[in-house]
C-alpha cells in the first residue's frame, strides 16, 4: 500500500479495522499502541508489520499496514515467550558459569532448549540454580533491544569474546542477510528474533526448566558433544498446571501401556516397526476393518486387492522411485537366466490401482468410479521416528482412488467429506479440523496443472461447506490435498484422513475415459483414506478412549465371572445365550474372590462383567457391573441378552435395523 503522501517525512498506517492514519516516519509499533490507548500499549507484546511479526520496537518509516499484538493472541504469544525463556535460560547460565559457550536456543513444541558448551554436567541443583535466577532476571523488567551489524563487525565482536560457535553460525548466514543482535538487559545474543519488549513480559510462574540432554553441534556426530536444557513455557500457570496434567494423562493414556493390559499387540526387535498382533488385538483389528468395509460398500465403493511387491518400472513410470525411493524396501529377484529384477514392497497402493483401471475401455458413464483397498504398505522409516502402533514400517491403509470427470470433483468431495464425517462420529471424534496442503517445492507437474487442482480442492471444499486453514507447501508430488484433524480427550490434534486431487498420475500411467462426444479424455485421480493407517488409528483410539472401547470394538465385550466354583451348568447357559447372539465373552470360574477377579477384569478394560451367584441362579439373572462405574445392575438372562445384543451391535448396522423397523412400523 502506498499513498504517496504530500507532507515529507510522514507515513500511512493501515489498522486492523480498515482505518488509515498518518504517523510521522521512524514512529514505532509500541508508540503506535500507546497512541491508541495506554492499557493496549500495557498488554501489547509484538506487532506485524505488512504481515510479518516484529518486534514493538521496529520503526516504521514507509507506509504499511500493522496489527498490535497481545498475549490474547495464543500462537504469537507462546511463540514470542518461549523465544524470550530460551535467551533468559542462556543468560542466566553465563551469569554463573561466565566461560560456559552459548550456541543456539529454538521454539519446540510446548516449549524450548538451548545448548551449551560446559565441561562439567549439569546437576538437579544446577537447574534449580538457574530457574531461581531466571525469575530474578524477569523480575527487573529489562529491556530488550536490537540493533543490525555489519558482519566484519558481529564477527570481531564474537571472535573477541571467544564465542567461537556463534562465528560458525555467522559463517552459514546467507550473505545477503542481516546480521541481527539482542540484548536482553546487558546480555547479548545473535538472533532472528522478534522478541518481547522487556524481560518482564514473560511469566515468571509460567515456565519449568524440565531435563538435560546430550546433543551433538548442529546433529553431526562428528562434532562436539554439547548440554542441552529443555524447557516448558505457557502464557500462565494454569497453563503450566495444565500441560503436566495432560502428560500425565497422556502417560496413563499411552497405547503401548494400554496394548499390555488389554493383552492387544507387542513389537520386537526382530520384526522393527512391525506389530505382532495378539488374538484380542486382532479381534479388534478385524472388527474395525470389517465396519470400514461395509461403510464403503455402502457408499458406492468397489474393493480390490494389488500385489504386496511391484517392479521398479512401474514405480518410474509413476514418479514415485525419483520422489520415494529412499522410503521403499527393494528386493531383487532373480530370474534364472535373465538379469535380476529389481522389485519394491508398495509404499501406497496408487499405481496398482491404475494398473486395474486400465483394463478396458472405459466411458463417462463408469465414471466415477470409486476403487477401494484395505492395502498393506511398506515404508523404511528411520529407526529413530519409530513410536509404537503411531508410527511404523508395516501398515494397512484404508486406501481408496476415485476416477472421475473434473467436472465431477465437487460432488465426490462432498461425499468424501459426509462420509468422513459419519465415521468419525461414530467412532467417538465428533469434530475435526481441515487443513489445505498447496504445492511443494518437490513435485510434478506444471504449475498449470497444479493451478487447476488447487482451484478444484478449494471450490469444492467451499461448495460442501466446510473451511479450511492453510497449510503451506505441504501437499503430496503429485497434487494438492485436503487433511483431516481429529481433536482427542487431551486436546492433541491428529491428522488422520486425506484427499488429494491428482492431474498428474492418471496421464503419466496412460489412463482414460471415451467422453459423450466420442473423445478420449484423461480422468482425474482422487486418493483419499479416512483413517490412514489402521495401526495408527487404534493407537489413537486407544489413548482417546484410556482403553475402554465402545462396546461393539471391544474384542471381549462380556466376561461371566462366578462368585463359587459350583456353577459350571448355569455359567454354560449364560455364555451360551449371549455367543448365540454374537456377543463375544468369556467364562471365569476360577477360585478366586469375586473382587478379585472384578478388579482385573477392570484392569483389562472388560466394558462388562456379568456376575453370576446362587441368586442369580435361582431367578435366572445376571448382575452387570460396568467398567468404570460402582453401581451393578441385575436383569433376568432374556433381557440382558437382548439389550446387550442391542448395544454391542455396531452403529452402521445399528442404523440400517433401526431403518428397516422403521419401514416395517408404516407398512
Amino acid at each position: 500500500m502506498s499513498l504517496n503522501l504530500p507532507e515529507e517525512k510522514k507515513i500511512a498506517v493501515e489498522l486492523p479495522d480498515g482505518s488509515l492514519k498518518t504517523y510521522p516516519s521512524g514512529i514505532t509499533g509500541l508508540e503506535i499502541a500507546e497512541e491508541i490507548s495506554t492499557s493496549l500499549a500495557k498488554k501489547s507484546i509484538a506487532c506485524s508489520l505488512n504481515g510479518d511479526l516484529t518486534d514493538l520496537s521496529t520503526k516504521l518509516t514507509e507506509d504499511c499496514s500493522l496489527i498490535i499484538h497481545t498475549t490474547e493472541d495464543t500462537e504469537i504469544a507462546l511463540e514470542l515467550i518461549r523465544h524470550d525463556c530460551a535467551h533468559i535460560l542462556a543468560r542466566a547460565v553465563q551469569e554463573i558459569w561466565p566461560n560456559v559457550k552459548v550456541t543456539i536456543g529454538p521454539v519446540i513444541q510446548d516449549g524450548f532448549f538451548y545448548d551449551f558448551d560446559k565441561e562439567e554436567p549439569f546437576s538437579e541443583n544446577d537447574i534449580e540454580k538457574i530457574e531461581k535466577l531466571m525469575r530474578s532476571i524477569i523480575v527487573k523488567k529489562d529491556l530488550v533491544k536490537s540493533e543490525i551489524w555489519d558482519r566484519n563487525r558481529a564477527l570481531e565482536f564474537y571472535k573477541e569474546r571467544n564465542e567461537y560457535y556463534k562465528v560458525e553460525l555467522i559463517h552459514d548466514i546467507p550473505t545477503n542477510r542481516d546480521i541481527k543482535m539482542y540484548w536482553h538487559g546487558d546480555w547479548q545474543d545473535l538472533c532472528r528474533g522478534p522478541h518481547l519488549a522487556n524481560t518482564g513480559q514473560v511469566p515468571a510462574d509460567a515456565f519449568k526448566l524440565t531435563r538435560v540432554a546430550g546433543a551433538y553441534w548442529k546433529g553431526d556426530s562428528k562434532n562436539k558433544m554439547l548440554q542441552r536444557i529443555y524447557g516448558v513455557a505457557f502464557r500462565s500457570k494454569a497453563e503450566l498446571r495444565q500441560h503436566f496434567f495432560r502428560l500425565e494423562e497422556a502417560e496413563k493414556r499411552d497405547h503401548r501401556k494400554l496394548g499390555r493390559e488389554m493383552d492387544l499387540f507387542h513389537l520386537q526387535e526382530e520384526a522393527t516397526g512391525s506389530i505382532f498382533w495378539h488374538p484380542n488385538g486382532w479381534k479388534l483389528y478385524s472388527t474395525l476393518q470389517e465396519y470400514m468395509s461395509r461403510k464403503l460398500e455402502n457408499n458406492g465403493y468397489l474393493e480390490v486387492k494389488t500385489p504386496q511387491m511391484v517392479d521398479r518400472r512401474l514405480w518410474e513410470k509413476s514418479g514415485h522411485w525419483d520422489k520415494f525411493r529412499e522410503n521403499m524396501f527393494i528386493v531383487e529377484v532373480d530370474e534364472q537366466e535373465k538379469a535380476p529384477r529389481i522389485n519394491a514392497l508398495k509404499p501406497m497402493n496408487c499405481p496398482c490401482h491404475v494398473q486395474i483401471y486400465n483394463q478396458g475401455i472405459k466411458s463417462y458413464r463408469d465414471l466415477p468410479l470409486r476403487m477401494a483397498e484395505f492395502g498393506a504398505c511398506h515404508r523404511n522409516e528411520p529407526s529413530g521416528a519409530l513410536h509404537g502402533l503411531m508410527r511404523v514400517r508395516a501398515f494397512l491403509q484404508d486406501d481408496a482412488h476415485i476416477f472421475c470427470t473434473e467436472q465431477q470433483i465437487e460432488s465426490e468431495t462432498k461425499k468424501f467429506i459426509d462420509l468422513l464425517s459419519v465415521i468419525y462420529k461414530e467412532l467417538g471424534f465428533a469434530e475435526f479440523k481441515i487443513k489445505f496442503s498447496d504445492r511443494p517445492l518437490n513435485r510434478a507437474g506444471s504449475d498449470h496443472v497444479w493451478d487447476r487442482a488447487e482451484q478444484a480442492l478449494k471450490s469444492a471444499t467451499k461448495t460442501a461447506g466446510y473451511n479450511y486453514l492453510i497449510n503451506k507447501g505441504e501437499g503430496a508430488f503429485y497434487g494438492p490435498k485436503l487433511e483431516f484433524v481429529l481433536t482427542d480427550a487431551l486436546g492433541r490434534d491428529w491428522q488422520c484422513g486425506t484427499l488429494q486431487v491428482d492431474f498428474v498420475l492418471p496421464e503419466r500411467l496412460g489412463s482414460s475415459y471415451i467422453t459423450d462426444m466420442g473423445e478420449k479424455h484423461t480422468p482425474v485421480m482422487l486418493h483419499r483414506a479416512i483413517l490412514g493407517s489402521f495401526e495408527r488409528f487404534i493407537g489413537i483410539l486407544l489413548e482417546n478412549t484410556t482403553g475402554r472401547l465402545p462396546l461393539w470394538l471391544a474384542p471381549t465385550q462380556i466376561v461371566v465371572a462366578s462368585i463359587t466354583t459350583n456353577m459350571d451348568k448355569y455359567l454354560a447357559e449364560v455364555i451360551r445365550s449371549f455367543k448365540n447372539v454374537g456377543l463375544r465373552c468369556k467364562v471365569d470360574n476360577r477360585n478366586e474372590k469375586i473382587n478379585y477377579k472384578v478388579r482385573e477384569h477392570s484392569l483389562s478394560k472388560i466394558p462388562i462383567i456379568a456376575v453370576v451367584g446362587e441368586k442369580e441362579i435361582q431367578d435366572r439373572s445376571v448382575n452387570l457391573r460396568r467398567l468404570g462405574r460402582k453401581d451393578s445392575q441385575t436383569i433376568s438372562l432374556d433381557t440382558a441378552t437382548r439389550e446387550l445384543s442391542m448395544e454391542a451391535m455396531p452403529p452402521d448396522l445399528k442404523e440400517k435395523k433401526d431403518n428397516v423397523n422403521a419401514v416395517i412400523a408404516t407398512t
